[in-house]
């Protein structure tokens, strides 16, 4: 059977996509209910109304899929960030870095189930705990980019990813713990205190 075959006005490369967005639905759907470790290829097959068979059309295991949606959670999050940077780039860096961190909060604060995706509790997932320490580091560099054209001439680069770096680690800690409740602060007041850090953090680097 070709691609090309059509049943239902669609083709079998459509179908197929269909029903990998509608597994992949169905495992954010149980993720954001119960937690990662509920989200098995059975519970999701019958979430989505399909056997298993089409479960290993589009996903080789459970870690792969719990892979993909982490990583679309991921992408739509970054997207966020990109666009209010955007939205500021005319702005002084530390106010691209208080629209990024503005977004990221109140994101967290609307949508507390879906923020647990990135800002949950993982352990007990090797693939999981891989995809947060990697993605730690590309958001690190991505960040170091954005500032490059607001740093002084003679910043030391190692220093300054160091600082970065754990400026994003110390960040995704906050927002497990705020997650958690161990914070007691609302979003505004949680943004004032993170571009704090950040300034603090970032003053030996920037231009006057």
């Amino acid at each position: 059977m070709t691609a090309s075959r059509r049943y239902s006005g669609k083709t079998a490369d459509e179908r197929r996509a269909e029903r990998r967005l509608a597994l992949l639905g169905a495992a954010l759907d149980i993720w954001q209910e119960q937690g990662w470790a509920a989200v098995t290829m059975r519970g999701v097959c019958a979430r989505a109304n399909l056997t298993d068979r089409y479960f290993y059309e589009s996903f080789t295991n459970r870690d792969e899929l719990l892979a993909v949606a982490w990583e679309q959670v991921r992408d739509e999050t970054l997207r966020m960030v990109l666009d209010a940077v955007a939205a500021h780039i005319d702005k002084p860096a530390l106010e691209q870095l208080r629209a990024a961190l503005d977004v990221v909060v109140h994101h967290v604060q609307e949508e507390p189930a879906r923020a647990q995706i990135l800002f949950g509790d993982h352990a007990g997932s090797a693939v999981l705990e891989q995809l947060r320490r990697q993605t730690v580091q590309e958001t690190t560099g991505l960040l170091i980019e954005l500032a490059r054209p607001h740093l002084k001439p003679d910043v030391d680069g190692l220093e300054f990813r160091v600082n970065v770096l754990l400026g994003i680690g110390g960040f995704v800690e906050i927002m497990l713990a705020w997650r958690s409740g161990l914070l007691d602060a609302d979003a505004d007041t949680l943004v004032e205190h993170l571009t704090g850090v950040g300034t603090s953090l970032s003053r030996m680097f920037l231009k006057g």
